[in-house]
């Protein structure tokens, strides 16, 4: 369980992480992750996330006992949560740290979700940062950054289109297009890869 989310020089902190995971899930939920899984590539690597994880909660007192780095891969897991306020939660845990590029991913999943908040949270966080990495990221995944790129606006068709009418001020839009660099030379990079 989450041993290929993770760069494999972790294993050894992911062991102690996965020891205060309680083995409870919400709502008796029989399984504790999700058979679904979402592939990213991470410079030599290909990782595996969960789509969705229904462990309950972890005790507070147990994440002070844990190293940093094995907090920020606790953080990570839960962003995978399902549960949206334990998602966002774990999410602002991550955005006040300085975090490595093998986080990327777990920030950048949320990102073509339907919870607007949570867009706004990442935005704002992004919004001043240098984001070359998120962009590197989106580079080395084009594909399913494509994919992530229409699930987010179809999100917004079904969800906040009354709200938010012009998807050009949409939250969603904005993160991709201004902090992970999607743009129509991002879709046609994509065009020649396929012809390749």
């Amino acid at each position: 369980m989450f041993f290929n989310s993770f760069p494999k020089k972790f294993n050894k902190d992911l062991q102690k992480v996965l020891k205060v995971i309680p083995q409870k899930t919400d709502r008796n939920i029989s399984i504790g992750i999700s058979e679904e899984k979402v592939e990213y590539r991470l410079e030599n690597d290909v990782i595996s996330i969960p789509y969705r994880m229904y462990f309950c909660d972890v005790d507070p007192a147990q994440i002070k006992h844990l190293t940093d780095t094995q907090k920020t891969i606790l953080y990570c897991i839960y962003t995978r949560n399902n549960n949206g306020f334990i998602r966002e939660k774990y999410l602002k845990e991550l955005l006040k740290l300085d975090f490595d590029y093998w986080v990327i991913p777990f920030i950048f999943k949320l990102c073509d979700e339907y919870v607007m908040e949570i867009l706004e949270d990442v935005y704002e966080n992004l919004k001043g940062r240098d984001n070359s990495a998120f962009k590197r990221f989106c580079l080395e995944n084009i594909k399913t950054v494509q994919k992530s790129y229409c699930r987010m606006l179809s999100y917004w068709n079904e969800f906040y289109r009354i709200r938010v009418y012009k998807f050009r001020t949409y939250v969603g839009r904005k993160l991709f297009r201004e902090c992970f660099g999607y743009d129509r030379t991002f879709e046609r990079m994509d065009k020649q890869n396929e012809k390749i």
